[in-house]
C-alpha cells in the first residue's frame, strides 16, 4: 500500500508540474517578448544598437532555442523602408541558411512628428494576430452633474507617440540608411555572449517588468506594414507545423516530411 501511494504521489507531481509548464507555455513564442522588444526599442539609439540589446542575456528579452543546440538563438534586425513606413523584421538562423522570422515591428509616421508602431508574432511561433503596442495612462477631469462644481477624475489608456524616441526620430531622418544586420549563419559579433535558454517559468517572471507599459491591440494599426513585409518573409524549412504546437527537427527530416504535405 505505501509504495503504490508513494508511486501515485510521483506520477502526480509530475502531472500537475507538466500541466503547469504546458499552461504557462502555449507556443514557442512564449520565450520571446514582444513587450520586452518594444522596452528596447524606445531606449535604443539606433536600430544597431538595438539588436545589440536584445541579444543581451540582462535584459530578459529572448530565450529562444529553435534549433535545439542548447544555446539561445541570436537575433538579427532587418529594416524594410517603403515610403513613410518602416518594417523592423527580427529573425534567427536556424543553421547557416535556414532563417525563421519571430516578429515584425511596424512603424507609421501619420503626421508632422507623429508616429505609431506596433509588433506582431510570426504565426509559425505565435498565435494568430499576437499583435502587442504601448500604451500610456492619461487622466482627463470631467465635470459631472452631482451636486454644485464636483468633478470626475477619469483615467484612460491612450496610444503612444512613438516620434520622439531616439531610434525612430533616426528612422525617420533624410540621412538614414536602413539597418540590415552584417551576422548570418554562425557568423556572430564579438560582443555577444551565449547562453542556456531558462525553463519557461523563471523567463515569464524574468521579462515581467516588460509587460508593464504594453498591451494586446485587437486592431493592427499599421496595416501598410503588413503588406510590405510578406512578399519578404522568411519561414525554416525546419520548421514542422502541427495543430497543437511549432515543432523544430533537422533539416532533412523536415523536407521528407514537407514532401509528403
Amino acid at each position: 500500500m505505501k509504495k503504490i501511494m508513494t508511486t501515485f504521489l510521483v506520477l502526480l507531481g509530475i502531472t500537475m508540474g507538466f500541466a503547469q509548464e504546458t499552461a504557462l507555455t502555449h507556443s514557442t513564442g512564449d520565450n520571446f517578448s514582444l513587450e520586452g522588444a518594444l522596452a528596447l526599442l524606445k531606449k535604443s539609439n539606433s536600430l544597431e544598437e538595438f539588436e545589440k540589446l536584445i541579444n543581451d542575456e540582462r535584459n530578459n528579452v529572448n530565450n529562444l532555442d529553435l534549433n535545439n543546440d542548447g544555446i539561445v538563438d541570436y537575433i538579427t534586425v532587418d529594416d524594410i523602408i517603403e515610403s513613410n513606413t518602416h518594417v523592423i523584421v527580427l529573425s534567427a538562423y536556424l543553421d547557416k541558411n535556414e532563417k525563421q522570422d519571430i516578429a515584425t515591428i511596424g512603424i507609421e509616421q501619420t503626421g508632422d512628428e507623429v508616429a505609431i508602431l506596433q509588433i506582431e508574432g510570426d504565426t509559425d511561433l505565435y498565435p494568430e494576430n499576437t499583435i502587442v503596442e504601448p500604451y500610456e495612462t492619461q487622466e482627463v477631469l470631467n465635470a459631472v452633474k452631482r451636486g454644485p462644481a464636483m468633478s470626475d477624475l477619469r483615467t484612460y489608456e491612450a496610444t503612444v507617440n512613438v516620434w520622439f524616441w531616439p531610434s525612430i526620430r533616426l528612422m525617420y531622418a533624410p540621412s538614414y540608411v536602413a539597418w540590415v544586420s552584417p551576422y548570418r549563419g554562425s557568423t556572430y559579433p564579438k560582443y555577444w555572449r551565449s547562453w542556456k535558454p531558462y525553463r519557461h517559468t523563471v523567463f515569464y517572471n524574468r521579462a515581467a517588468a516588460h509587460r508593464v507599459y504594453c498591451r494586446p491591440a485587437s486592431v493592427r494599426r499599421v496595416a501598410v506594414a503588413r503588406n510590405i513585409y510578406l512578399p519578404k518573409r522568411k519561414r525554416s524549412a525546419i520548421v514542422v507545423h502541427t495543430t497543437l504546437k511549432t515543432v523544430f527537427i533537422n533539416a532533412k527530416a523536415a523536407k521528407k516530411i514537407n514532401a509528403k504535405k
